[in-house]
């Protein structure tokens, strides 16, 4: 395999997971992590896993957005192309789900960092992705959807964390669909995908879940969509596991995917 491949959230779980599998099958890796020790482990791994493979890391907190267009803009100076993007970031329900967090910019973290995040990540990226074409962006996302509150999208009323995580993966799911649709005949497909159910990572295990399937249960998943010629130019689907599956009901309400897409660029603009 000769495709340059940016993992966003690296250094553990599904993300590290992911790499060390494409590092064995010789890809040029752009690892992407919060914690500069931990990212060059991972890097050191991938590296050890087969020579041809050619790594390459990223440190940037997710939960600001000036370091994600830091990011982006850094990936788009060292880089001629991209040939997939993978977003796996994500922070999880929390230990402590009745409190609520904010992110940099204000924001409610789960909702900037699952959503706000990647959303700005691919669309500065995308002339590298657009160049590259064919090109995948893989959204990993969640089952665990919830609908969007737009009278109160920031949940300063009744916040819980778990429902948090699930309205920013739906809010995932709904810009997945979007970019889709805007990059439609460009030779860039846009999923997202449900890879398994509570993997035993520590997201999960820091939720209090108990967890049900093990990490490289959700690879596959992942890889197929990052790689399997069989996918290629299927774009704008939500895939639980293998299956192609109906996302929560909301992502295919187009007034409230307009009301997103609005909710979206004031809050990444601002």
């Amino acid at each position: 395999m000769d495709n340059i491949v940016m993992i966003t959230g690296a250094t553990g779980g599904l993300g590290r997971a992911l790499a060390l599998d494409l590092a064995a099958h010789g890809a040029t890796l752009l690892l992407h992590g919060r914690d500069h020790e931990r990212l060059e482990a991972v890097a050191e791994e991938a590296r050890r896993a087969s020579e041809a493979c050619t790594v390459r890391t990223h440190v940037a907190d997710l939960a600001d957005l000036r370091e994600v267009v830091d990011l982006a803009e850094r990936v788009r100076a060292d880089e001629s192309r991209l040939d997939v993007l993978v977003n796996n970031a994500a922070v999880g329900g929390g230990e402590d789900p009745s409190q609520r967090q904010l992110s940099a910019q204000g924001h409610e973290l789960r909702l900037a960092v699952n959503h706000l995040a990647p959303h700005l990540l691919t669309r500065r990226l995308t002339p590298l992705l657009t160049g590259a074409a064919p090109a995948r962006v893989v959204n990993v996302t969640s089952a665990g959807q919830a609908p969007i509150d737009f009278d109160d999208p920031m949940m300063e009323s009744a916040y819980e964390g778990v429902r948090a995580y699930c309205r920013s993966k739906l809010a995932l799911v709904m810009s997945t669909f979007d970019l889709a649709e805007e990059l439609d005949g460009s030779g860039v497909a846009v999923n997202a995908v449900h890879p398994a159910h509570l993997m035993d990572t520590p997201m999960t295990q820091q939720g209090g879940f108990h967890p049900l399937a093990a990490v490289d249960e959700g690879v596959g998943p992942v890889m197929r969509l990052i790689a399997a010629p069989g996918v290629e130019g299927v774009t704008g689907r939500y895939f639980d596991r293998f299956a192609d599956r109906r996302a929560h009901e909301q992502a295919y309400d187009e007034e409230a995917r307009l009301r997103l897409r609005k909710l979206t660029e004031e809050l990444v603009g601002s």
